[in-house]
C-alpha cells in the first residue's frame, strides 16, 4: 500500500490549484483505492511561521524546553512525521506575486530539520528525505513558466532536493485569468498530463515493475 500525502495551499477550498489537486487525487484513487491518502489544507489551517520559540526549541534538550518550545517542536515533528511517512507527496501550488503561499514556506520551514530531514557533512549537505515522488500541480493566473518571472520552479527543485526529494515533476495550470476559452485548455491539458503521470507510475516506481 502506498501512502499518499497532499499538501493544499491555495486561500479558497475552491481555488484552482487545490481543485487540481483534488482531481489528481480523483484519478490516483480510481487506480489505487486500497492507498492512504494523508491531507493537509494549509488555506483552511494554516501553521505557523517560524518565530524564535520554535528555532530555540529545535535546538534546545527536549528535557529543557518550555512548554510554548515544546508545542512548536511538536507540531514540527508532526509534519515531518507525515512527510517521512509518505511515498507520494502532492503538492498544490498557486502563485501569489511571483511565489509560492506563505503557508507552504512556514510548511517547508518546519520540516527543513538539521539533523532529521537533512544533515550537514564535510562533503555538502545530503538529504534525508529520500525515495519519494513528488508532484508539483502549478496554477497561475499568466503564463510564467520557462521565463524569469517563474521563481516557484527553481526554489521548489532546490529546497527539495536538499531534502533528499530529486524525482520531481512539474503540472503547470497556466493562463487561467486569460479569459475561459484559456483557461479551459490549461486545464483540460494540466488534467491530460496528471492522467499520463499516474498512469506511468502505476506501470512502473523508481524503475522497478509494481502489481497493478
Amino acid at each position: 500500500m502506498t501512502t499518499v500525502l497532499q499538501i493544499k495551499t491555495s486561500l479558497s477550498d475552491t481555488g484552482n490549484a487545490n481543485r487540481l489537486v483534488d482531481a489528481f487525487i480523483t484519478q490516483w484513487r480510481a487506480r489505487h483505492p486500497e492507498d492512504r491518502i494523508l491531507t493537509r489544507n494549509l488555506g483552511r489551517n494554516p501553521i505557523p511561521h517560524l518565530n524564535e520559540t520554535a528555532i530555540t526549541g529545535f535546538f534546545t534538550p527536549a528535557e529543557r524546553r518550555t512548554p510554548e518550545q515544546r508545542a512548536a517542536v511538536e507540531l514540527s515533528d508532526e509534519l515531518i512525521a507525515e512527510l517521512q511517512a509518505a511515498d507520494v507527496l502532492v503538492l498544490g501550488v498557486p502563485m501569489y506575486n511571483f511565489g509560492i503561499p506563505s503557508t507552504l514556506k512556514a510548511w517547508i520551514d518546519h520540516v527543513a530539520r538539521a539533523g532529521i530531514t537533512f544533515k550537514y557533512t564535510e562533503n555538502g549537505p545530503v538529504g534525508l528525505v529520500q525515495d519519494k515522488q513528488v508532484f508539483v500541480l502549478a496554477a497561475r493566473g499568466g503564463i510564467y513558466s520557462g521565463t524569469p518571472q517563474d521563481t516557484q520552479t527553481a526554489y521548489l527543485r532546490n529546497v527539495l532536493g536538499f531534502l533528499g526529494m530529486t524525482d520531481v515533476s512539474f503540472i503547470y495550470a497556466e493562463g487561467l485569468a486569460l479569459g475561459e476559452l484559456a483557461k479551459d485548455r490549461a486545464e483540460t491539458a494540466a488534467l491530460g498530463q496528471i492522467s499520463r503521470l499516474i498512469d506511468s507510475r502505476t506501470i512502473t516506481t523508481a524503475g522497478k515493475p509494481v502489481d497493478v
